[in-house]
């Protein structure tokens, strides 16, 4: 059995020692209540704590307003000739192939020597037709003088009326055929003023001058060649100061292209740069199997860089309207979506899913998503996508 001394001894050392934990309870207690305690964050909002590394990394901007267009072309196209500045150059008269005077790629002046082949068919046109005109004349005056005799001696009944008719026949259709034979021998006249030749050349040759000025492209003819075909091109000269751009516009954007537009181009040969042209003309009926309509876009070309069969692309907008656009670098695509962070406060971030439009230069218009004035995260927006 314990004395009871023992019994209050013990219990007097619970109380200090309680009294002592209370002490140190009270001391502490104002400390406890100054540690700060975290803000709450909303359902959905990615937070960054103000002293972390990446929060210095994430840059954001204001959505801004432009006027982009609603609706726009884009199709492929193809650089060609420019059908009114091309000619294609044809052998005037049959004949052989003296000597060619232009090269393939050669630059040639309008008027400018190309080939001479030889021409001794239109000269001897022209001298047929003269020997055809003095034959002519040479029974008119036959035919005069048999008239005149028939009548003298119908005059004094010494024939009959019908000897008198068959002279005056005979008159009249030899002034027919003089006045056919003046008209082909001034049409063997003109040939020749035309081909550059002379009745009295003993070895002729015709000079085929390039009718336009420009590039040869083509080049189907050699020397010593005789040529009987008279529509079979020799060559192909065009001036490629203008070209066009042949491009097949889908039959639901017609509506938004017209004859005098200015499109602009872009081609796989200069990546980066930008050209402008102009709507020429419109085929009048669709593809029917490509359900597509040929738009000719014509460009201009100083310098000669574009050359035919380069490819491209045309574009051209429709009307304009106000929307908020963002840069490329905003944009973050998850799982198939388009993605931006809102800054909702200092170091929160709210994921919204938007709607994207046509691109407009380097911006991109949104059409869902955020409004003008909300702050998005331009730089550093893959830093928030898997967070």
């Amino acid at each position: 059995m314990r004395s009871p001394v023992s019994v209050i001894a013990v219990a007097l050392i619970a109380m200090v020692g309680a009294g002592a934990g209370c002490g140190r309870n009270e001391q502490n207690a104002p400390a406890a209540a100054a540690k700060p305690e975290a803000a709450p964050v909303a359902p959905g909002i990615i937070s960054i704590a103000p002293g972390s590394p990446q929060l210095a990394q994430i840059r954001v901007e204001a959505v801004k307003t432009l006027d982009v267009p609603t609706d726009e072309v884009v199709a492929p196209g193809r650089v060609g000739i420019n059908p009114s500045h091309s000619s294609r150059v044809l052998l005037p008269v049959p004949g052989r192939i003296a000597s060619v005077l232009a090269r393939l790629g050669d630059a040639v002046e309008e008027n400018q020597p190309l080939e001479s082949p030889d021409a001794d068919g239109a000269i001897g046109s022209y001298r047929q037709a003269e020997v055809a005109e003095r034959q002519a004349q040479a029974t008119l005056v036959k035919a005069e003088a048999d008239f005149q005799r028939a009548s003298d001696l119908y005059e004094h009944r010494a024939v009959a009326q019908k000897d008198l008719i068959g002279a005056q026949n005979d008159l009249a259709q030899a002034r027919a055929a003089v006045e056919a034979a003046r008209t082909s021998l001034a049409q063997a006249s003109r040939r020749l003023e035309l081909l550059g030749l002379r009745p009295t050349d003993s070895k002729p040759r015709i000079v085929v001058r390039a009718p336009i000025g420009g590039k040869v492209l083509e080049l189907n003819v050699a020397p010593g060649e005789y040529r009987n075909d008279t529509t079979a091109p020799l060559m192909t000269i065009a001036n490629l100061s203008t070209v066009w751009m042949t491009s097949e516009v889908p039959e639901t954007a017609i509506r938004l292209i017209r004859p005098g537009e200015r499109v602009v181009i872009t081609l796989l040969a200069y990546p980066g740069e930008t050209f402008a042209g102009r709507v020429a003309r419109m085929a009048d009926a669709l593809d029917p199997q490509t359900r597509t309509l040929k738009v000719y876009v014509e460009m201009a070309n100083p310098q000669g860089r574009f050359r035919p069969e380069m490819f491209g692309t045309i574009r051209h907008a429709g009307a304009l309207r106000s929307l908020p656009v963002i840069p490329r670098s905003a944009v973050v695509q998850e799982y198939g979506r388009a993605v931006v962070f809102v800054e909702r406060a200092p170091g929160q971030f709210e994921r919204r899913d938007i709607t994207l439009g046509s691109a407009a230069g380097s911006s991109l218009p949104v059409l869902t998503g955020v409004q003008a004035g909300d702050r998005v995260v331009v730089d550093g927006a893959i830093l928030l996508k898997d967070r």
